[in-house]
């Protein structure tokens, strides 16, 4: 993992103390709310429903044993013993009092964390593959260049106020686990000629204009990825439009002006900057990269996780969605659902985070990983040691064997904690996975994606669900409209809106209704929700979400 060089450590430290200097101006009223609000939205402080929201950031997703330690330690103390894990990566605190929040801030400081650019128009916190440096598919790991763009974009002075907010995704696999396409950039790893460098994609985003990323670059070099990086934020920050905030993502500003254009003007832009790196960043890379060299992997026989699976069909199910394939043999990747049927999708509470912060400790070569589907990765166990990882995670209620099923659902705080939202998410998909936890039919149904958002805004990735619930307000009523086919993958798509909205007491039983559409209409249990969609297209599925129409229409049809 990085560590903080002297410079960075002063940095935070210095951000930290002005930062306390304005909240006591704002609260012994030197400053007014409107004044306070830029300076606090630059420290990842929001102003939320009921009380302040603190947004930390966690770099590309990694955390080390300390680190999560001492996010339970702060839930404890200045929150109400819980954190909630977010589609970004970070981990955002929903009721901190406005005087702790610097406290706050010096202790996320004493062990290398901070919550700046969490928030603002600038560029947000890179995002990554959570099974990076580890996964058996990847070309490389990723993060190294994940920590040099953070280094570039922290307080640039030229991006600290785009048109808008800005995030940045990047993925060292040919199987896009980071949802890259979904993004302001993406950037995935390719190899031309054994040599690596990445496809460039601009203009994806989400919200209410949804929109799939396009590649601008087919093949960038990795020398080449900075001054270009630095090419596209500045094309869109003279051209993105300032008149507007809902028309103001670079995704707007790609469709207004047309890829060729755009692609015409970075690229002239590039020359320009080009010249201006002289190497120095790619010297940067290299130390950088020896923070990021593998672990000492040991080899152990895996015999105890073969005779476990054998013995144990408890075990046999969790390891078939929780544990994924690992690059160096006799060792897995474990996902650590925070799923648990009838719980809130992120959230975990300080005795949990010490339970996982421990197993990194002892099993998993002290690191962590945030997903952007709100859980937490162990990327490096022996497999000799997982069935001692899971009777722990049983005990910490952590062992929801889910993984990619049906109630491994995003969703957004919506409208229990949100300012922004008009509908509620949380309980919408508390009662989903109750309800097939009921039916026994989780595993039956396989890999499925469903992702709810509480408002227009998207936060709960609901276009690039498999099944998408969006909540809306109807006249004061909650409107629940269904997407379907959407995917977050390298294959990525927009969901299809099915139709009319549902109202709340009726959301649950349509998807029911829908899982049973294709549970019929599949032609082998290998076949994926999202394949028999694509087979067959929306009509089977909408005749099962509307069965009056479809009743209707089978008359006017005889």
């Amino acid at each position: 993992m990085y560590k903080y060089s002297d410079f960075d450590e002063a940095f935070v430290r210095s951000r930290v103390a002005q930062f306390r200097a304005q909240v006591a101006r704002r609260l012994d009223g030197s400053l007014t709310e409107d004044e306070f609000k830029p300076l606090r939205l630059m420290n990842g402080l929001y102003l939320q429903l009921h009380a302040y929201m603190l947004r930390v950031a966690i770099p590309y997703g990694t955390l080390s044993s300390r680190q999560m330690d001492r996010l339970a330690d702060i839930a404890d103390r200045w929150d109400r013993g819980y954190g909630h894990f977010t589609t970004r990566q970070n981990i955002q605190y929903n009721w901190p009092k406005l005087p702790d929040v610097p406290d706050m801030l010096e202790a996320l400081a004493d062990v290398q964390m901070h919550a700046i650019q969490t928030s603002g128009n600038t560029i947000r916190n890179v995002t990554a593959d959570h099974f990076a440096g580890a996964a058996a598919d990847e070309i490389a790991d990723p993060r190294p260049v994940a920590e040099l763009i953070r280094q570039w974009s922290t307080d640039h002075p030229e991006f600290q106020f785009l048109p808008r907010k800005f995030k940045i995704a990047i993925t060292g696999s040919p199987n896009d686990r980071a949802v890259t396409r979904a993004h302001d950039i993406g950037l995935r790893m390719v190899e031309r000629d054994g040599v690596p460098g990445f496809e460039v994609v601009v203009g994806g985003g989400l919200g209410r204009t949804p929109m799939i990323g396009q590649v601008i670059r087919d093949f960038l070099p990795r020398e080449d990825l900075l001054p270009y990086l630095e090419a596209i934020v500045s094309v869109y920050n003279l051209l993105g439009r300032r008149d507007n905030k809902y028309k103001a993502r670079i995704k707007i500003t790609v469709h207004e002006h047309g890829i060729e254009a755009i692609r015409e003007k970075v690229e002239a832009r590039f020359a320009e900057l080009r010249g201006g790196f002289d190497g120095v960043d790619q010297t940067w890379l290299a130390e950088i990269e020896n923070a990021f060299a593998a672990p000492a992997f040991r080899d152990a026989d895996p015999a105890p996780y073969l005779d476990a699976r054998n013995a144990d069909p408890v075990f046999r199910a969790w390891s078939d969605t929780n544990v994924a394939a690992h690059r160096h043999p006799g060792y897995g990747i474990v996902s650590i659902s925070l799923k648990a049927h009838g719980a809130t999708p992120g959230d975990a509470s300080s005795a949990q985070m010490r339970v996982m912060a421990d197993l990194a400790r002892r099993y998993g070569h002290d690191e962590l990983r945030v997903s952007h589907e709100q859980n937490i990765i162990l990327p490096h166990v022996a497999l000799a040691d997982i069935p001692a990882v899971h009777a722990e995670l049983r005990q910490a209620g952590l062992a929801t064997a889910n993984i990619g099923l049906v109630s491994d659902i995003i969703a957004c705080p919506g409208m229990d904690y949100c300012a922004l939202a008009t509908a509620r998410s949380i309980p919408v998909a508390q009662q989903i996975a109750e309800r097939f936890a009921e039916l026994k039919t989780e595993h039956e149904i396989g890999p499925l994606k469903i992702k709810i958002s509480g408002c227009i805004n998207a936060c709960g990735h609901h276009h690039v669900g498999h099944i998408g619930i969006l909540g809306l307000d109807r006249a004061g009523v909650e409107n629940y409209q269904i997407t379907l086919g959407g995917d977050g993958t390298e294959a990525a798509a927009i969901g299809e809106r099915a139709g009319p909205g549902f109202a709340y007491d009726q959301i649950v039983p349509a998807i029911e209704r829908l899982i049973g559409a294709y549970l019929e209409h599949r032609e082998s249990p290998e076949e994926t929700f999202l394949e028999t969609y694509r087979r067959l297209g929306m009509a089977p599925f909408k005749a099962a979400l509307y069965p009056e129409d479809a009743k209707k229409e089978t008359a006017r049809a005889a």
